[in-house]
């Protein structure tokens, strides 16, 4: 026997479709009264079919589009209706003729929860991989101006690699945030441009303290061959994959004893895999970089091989204060943009007097990484939820000191700053809180969560929202 559109028809393989699709179908007569509706719909609205036929659609679905196309007898295509609760769906519905007579409508319609949840959680993803992420101008982010304090490492960066004798090795120390992986881009990136590696030349990066053992860490660097180790496999190191370009080394004190290997490369432009006997040639410029002063730790040859030039970059409380609210703009800006490019909204944001100088005065152990995340955390707080902005493209965001979290602001302190006197936003020390922080850490060590710490500490008198007691629990778990 042959499936045709007659015996589908016949036998009744039309409803049965409808009946297990996954979209939900609603069948209504002029007036607006259900003569069908499948199993999904029924199962939407928590009811059955049985029920549901016969009885005004509106009963079921009070927003239901089908409602319009009765009126105008338009069709509608792919429209986002509220139901009830937080359920979303995605409706089309079609008038129905015959003979030029209106005999009613039908619509189609899908649950889009779940998708545009996905979504939402696409585009938090976005921002926060555009507000985190490396500069395309990377001068911003470091804060390199001409006529700034960092000039002169701006321009000693441009000679490694731009000098007529170049390139050269370098070396760059600096407290944790000060930037830098910002300066060795900052090099790639002017190498490139000068055309002393191709434009496609890679930028390697390793952090060599990532590793609890170091011969991980020269295996990563240097490479190994197939029964250097138990279980081993030929495997290429990143010198090898950073040929033609440049090998950042982060935290290269971390290298210990394999600073032999280091330097016999620097000085033969070849290499060894771990357990092989060929010489590799490698073509790489090398940046080492390190929390840590590597005149002391390094071999004197080794350290005089890669110091021909060493930069050092200052913490944010060394930088003057034209410099830090030059980063504060630039990291508004930032937030802004982001804004903007993820959800397509204009967004203004603006600081009162306290709240700037609370930011500005502060001590930040973490230096620009920590300005540039405290900055973006009270913006996040003082900013309206995105399910409470609606349909608007502008809108204004003004951060106040209760917005700043409050080991930065000074809340919590004996003396906490205050709107009325911008000056009393004095410098918190991260990490010294008094009684306040002794009890959240109590608190939070008995299994509380910063809403249910926040509700104590209110009924004792202390105003401490939630979002900052989460921030402060955060950054003690980090440093311890």
């Amino acid at each position: 026997m042959k499936l045709t559109a007659n015996y589908l028809e016949s036998h009744n393989f039309y409803k049965n479709i409808l009946e297990n699709c996954d979209e939900g179908v609603n069948v209504a007569d002029s007036r607006g009264t259900l003569v069908y509706v499948n199993r999904t719909s029924a199962e939407y609205c928590n009811s059955s079919q049985g029920e549901m036929i016969g009885r005004p659609i509106e009963e079921f679905y009070p927003s239901a589009m089908m409602l319009d196309v009765m009126e105008t007898r338009q069709a509608i295509y792919n429209r986002h209706i509220h139901f009830i609760g937080k359920k979303l769906y995605m409706c089309s519905s079609f008038p129905i003729f015959e003979n030029d007579e209106f005999l009613g409508a039908f619509s189609i319609f899908r649950d889009v929860r779940e998708i545009e949840e996905l979504n939402q959680q696409v585009k938090i993803l976005q921002q926060k991989l555009h507000l985190d992420s490396l500069e395309d101008n990377v001068e911003n982010l470091i804060g390199f101006q001409y006529g700034g304090t960092l000039n002169h490492i701006y321009r000693k960066a441009r000679r490694t690699v731009g000098s007529l004798g170049g390139p050269r090795h370098s070396i760059i120390t600096g407290e944790s945030g000060t930037g830098k992986t910002m300066l060795a881009n900052l090099i790639y990136q002017y190498a490139k441009t000068v055309g002393v590696i191709d434009a496609k030349a890679p930028f390697i990066e390793i952090n060599c303290a990532q590793f609890s053992n170091p011969d991980i860490a020269a295996m990563e660097i240097f490479g190994s061959e197939e029964g250097a180790y138990t279980g081993s496999k030929t495997k290429k190191g990143l010198f090898e994959q950073a040929s033609g370009g440049i090998l950042f080394l982060d935290e290269a004190h971390a290298l210990d004893h394999y600073q032999n290997m280091l330097l016999k490369a620097i000085e033969s432009g070849q290499i060894r895999r771990i357990g092989g006997n060929r010489p590799l040639p490698i073509n790489v410029i090398i940046i080492a970089a390190s929390t840590r002063k590597l005149e002391d730790v390094f071999m004197p040859e080794l350290y005089q091989r890669l110091a021909q030039y060493e930069m050092h970059l200052p913490s944010l409380k060394e930088r003057s204060r034209e410099e830090k609210e030059y980063l504060l703009r630039h990291f508004i800006r930032k937030y802004e943009d982001t804004v903007q490019a993820i959800h397509q909204i204009q967004c203004r944001i603006s600081l009162t007097e306290a709240a700037k100088e609370a930011l500005l005065n502060a001590e930040y152990p973490r230096n620009v990484r920590q300005f540039r995340d405290v900055i973006n955390f009270s913006i996040d707080a003082a900013s309206p939820l995105l399910e409470d902005i609606g349909e608007r493209k502008n809108l204004e965001v003004l951060v106040s000191l209760e917005d700043i979290p409050f080991e930065i602001s000074g809340q919590g302190e004996t003396n906490p700053a205050s709107e009325t006197s911008p000056n009393a936003a004095s410098p918190a020390r991260p990490g010294l809180f008094g009684e306040v922080a002794l009890q959240v850490l109590k608190l939070a060590s008995d299994g509380l969560g910063p809403r249910k710490i926040s509700r104590i500490l209110a009924g004792q008198g202390i105003d401490l929202p939630y979002y900052k007691i989460a921030y402060f629990l955060k950054n003690n778990h980090t440093d311890r």
